[in-house]
């Protein structure tokens, strides 16, 4: 008889629930959430498994991982399936969550969501801590604006480089308020430094990655947007073709429609925050600040004549998500038929040129 598995992991411990095919309960148990804690439970000799459902999460990839190289067939499920699944138990609990997931995995009811490698993971982290940095020290450049509001001092428009020589032109004659600044001003000149380290080290990284090169040549795509985006799609052949990965990053309108009702609304903000976010900077830098005239932006400058910029940004910021995931598979297709072996799930259609 299979067996099925759902697992609801916590920072401490994970829920377990073992049914078999007809639905029915075979053990549940609580153990600490390892791999090893769990693999003591799952390489029982009486179980034949057939799937282990596994909620995605911050610990999901370790646990995954874990799991995944001692054969084991755990899958990853998403995570808004599970919720909607998961809202018809009127009690929520961990108990009832790895049921709810075990149930999910019998009757084949999930969408598996894709594992990234250990690289792509760890640029990611990269790319998380520089934002971090970036965005505390602002912070505190903003803070410090607030207060010296409060005593007339109007900072103005200043650049990163002058901003703490203009404070202290501000505050000097004020021995309370430079005591105040003094403090303020040091952390915020340890986060630009460390900030400037980890970008250095953003900028090297994509300077020797090829396909972060290769992807650079699309006008509006920067470093740090090429390097952010070989970390999110990790594997481009696993979308069936260049415009499903629009849809993943979000920056498609959702559809509501219901009998005679039917409304396009906004972007959808699924996927990658991150992503879409840069993209549309990408997208924006390109229609307002690259000279250059290329074929991108001459379709999004015809888009916005008819519905509008802003709506032309981000039908724009689509494109460039589609358009790199295509030159980043047309260059894994001139590698692989180089040396002879037969691509998958590469896109054919060619990237027009008008």
């Amino acid at each position: 008889m299979k067996h099925f598995i759902g697992l609801d992991a916590s920072v401490k411990e994970t829920s377990v629930c073992i049914v078999d095919e007809t639905g029915k309960i075979c053990r549940e148990v609580k153990v600490v959430s390892h791999s090893d804690d769990l693999l003591a439970v799952l390489k029982d000799p009486t179980l034949n498994i057939e799937r282990v459902g596994l909620e995605a999460g911050p610990l999901s990839q370790w646990l995954f991982e874990g799991l995944a190289c001692t054969g084991l067939p755990v899958i990853c499920i998403e995570t808004r399936h599970v919720k909607a699944f998961l809202k018809a138990q009127p009690n929520k609990t961990d108990r009832n969550d790895a049921r709810g997931i075990a149930q999910m995995m019998r009757v084949n009811l999930y969408r598996p969501v894709h594992v990234k490698t250990l690289t792509s993971q760890k640029q990611r982290a990269l790319l998380t801590a520089r934002k971090l940095l970036q965005g505390k020290a602002i912070a505190i450049e903003n803070d410090i604006r607030g207060l010296l509001r409060n005593f007339g001092l109007k900072v103005g428009v200043v650049g990163t480089v002058k901003f703490e020589e203009r404070i202290c032109e501000l505050v000097e004659g004020m021995p309370d308020l430079e005591e105040i600044m003094e403090p303020l001003l040091a952390a915020r000149r340890k986060l630009r430094a460390e900030f400037a380290r980890l970008h250095q080290k953003v900028l090297a990284i994509a300077r020797n990655d090829a396909t972060c090169r290769r992807l650079m040549t699309v006008p509006g795509v920067g470093p740090v947007v090429a390097l952010t985006y070989t970390a999110t799609i990790d594997i481009p052949q696993r979308f069936r073709n260049s415009k499903a990965v629009g849809p993943i990053l979000g920056p498609t309108p959702k559809l509501d429609e219901s009998g005679e009702s039917k409304r396009v609304g906004g972007i959808s903000l699924c996927g990658d925050s991150m992503m879409r976010t840069l993209l549309y900077e990408a997208a924006q830098t390109l229609m307002t600040r690259v000279t250059k005239w290329s074929w991108l932006k001459a379709w999004a400058m015809n888009v916005a004549k008819r519905r509008g910029m802003r709506k032309a940004i981000v039908a724009l910021a689509r494109r460039l998500a589609s358009s790199c995931c295509l030159i980043w598979n047309r260059r894994r297709s001139s590698a692989i038929a180089v040396s002879g072996d037969r691509p998958r799930n590469v896109a054919r259609r060619p990237m027009s040129r008008r």
